[in-house]
This record gives C-alpha cells, sequence and structure tokens, in this order.
C-alpha cells in the first residue's frame, strides 16, 4: 500500500501509486514511527517543492527525518501552497522571488521568510484549506479552481479536470462567473506577472 504522501490541490494528503514530477515538505516531520501519518499536517511555515533527485541524494521516504510529499506537477505545488526551494530549485525560486517583487512593486526581492508568512495565511483557515472567490476570467494559466466535478486547472482559453496521474478531460473556460480559486491569492499575482510553473505533460494532451 502506497504511503499518504501524494498531495492534491486542495492541500490534502492521499495515498496513490501514480509518480508525480515533484517532492517537497512542510518544514518538518508529519509520520510517525511506524510510517503512518499523525495528526499534523505541517510543522513550519517553510512549504517548498522540490527536484527528486538533486546531488545525487538518496533518501528513505518517512525515515527519521522530515515528510517527503509528492505532487503531480508544480500548478498542485503552488495550488496547495508550496513555492520553489531556494537549494534544489535556486534558478527557479529565484524567478519566483523575483515575480513576486514585480507583483507586488517591491523595491527588492523578498526573503523567503516573508513570502512564507503571507503563503500561510492565504493556504489555511484554521486546518481547513483556504478558499478565494474570483472571477474566472481574471485567472492567470496556472491558478486551480474547485468545481463540483473536482479541481480544475486553467490554460488558454481552457479549463483541465486534475486528477492523480494527470489531467484527463479539456473543457472551455466560461466567462463571467466567479468561482473559489484553489491556488493562494500572492501566488496568483506571481502567476499573472509572468512566472511558469512546470506542468504535467497530460496537460499537452488533454
Amino acid at each position: 500500500m502506497p504511503l499518504t504522501n501524494r498531495v492534491d490541490p486542495f492541500g490534502e494528503l492521499f495515498s496513490n501509486p501514480a509518480r508525480g514530477l515533484f517532492m517537497g515538505n512542510r518544514g518538518g516531520r508529519l509520520h510517525g514511527d511506524d510510517r503512518t501519518l499523525g495528526a499534523r499536517r505541517w510543522v513550519s511555515r517553510q512549504w517548498i517543492c522540490c527536484r527528486l533527485e538533486f546531488n545525487n541524494r538518496h533518501r528513505k521516504v518517512w525515515g527519521d527525518s522530515y515528510t517527503e510529499l509528492f505532487f503531480l506537477d508544480e500548478v498542485t505545488a503552488l495550488s496547495a501552497g508550496h513555492r520553489p526551494c531556494f537549494e534544489c530549485r535556486r534558478q527557479d525560486a529565484e524567478a519566483f522571488a523575483e515575480h513576486w517583487r514585480s507583483a507586488f512593486d517591491l523595491r527588492s526581492r523578498p526573503r523567503a521568510a516573508a513570502m512564507d508568512e503571507r503563503l500561510h495565511a492565504e493556504r489555511l483557515d484554521g486546518r481547513a484549506k483556504r478558499r478565494h472567490r474570483r472571477l474566472i476570467g481574471d485567472l492567470p494559466d496556472g491558478a486551480l479552481v474547485a468545481l463540483e466535478q473536482g479541481a480544475f486547472a486553467v490554460r488558454g482559453g481552457s479549463l483541465l479536470r486534475w486528477t492523480p496521474a494527470g489531467y484527463d478531460t479539456r473543457k472551455r473556460r466560461p466567462n463571467g462567473i466567479a468561482v473559489d480559486v484553489l491556488t493562494p491569492p500572492a501566488i496568483l499575482a506571481v502567476l499573472a506577472a509572468g512566472y511558469r510553473p512546470q506542468w504535467h505533460p497530460s496537460a499537452e494532451a488533454a
């Protein structure tokens, strides 16, 4: 049975054998010695999205250190409120911070801790996922929204239905309606400013 280490666009952890493109963590250990999930869903405000491989490091997943989490793609990780890691994804993290600076008209790039503090307030409502009501026509590519049929990613004039294994259907993005957005507002601003997240290959085929 796979570990409960996959993350969906709602930020929930679940078990699924499909392999994603990225891993990450939420600042520490969420699992017990028996490799089962505990009650906590985060340890610190530092929620990051990392490469699967870096400097030939080898780890035992859900071993003695932090709890490794896995994402279908970066679009999913951003929806859950994770930002690029400054260690293993330095170039992406610096681009993310630069687009954050541009989006909020800052004089210099924000530090990781400042971004984490804002994101933590935007991604959680108590223990639950915080949703943000927005007009669907105003959303940038890479935003994820919650509809009755599930989670859908915005890509051009289309909405792609998210599944653990990839995006499986495409439908036209409607106009003039408000939707529940899963991606935190600060990340929406970064996407609108030009940051380009990495999509799962299925987004091309859906």
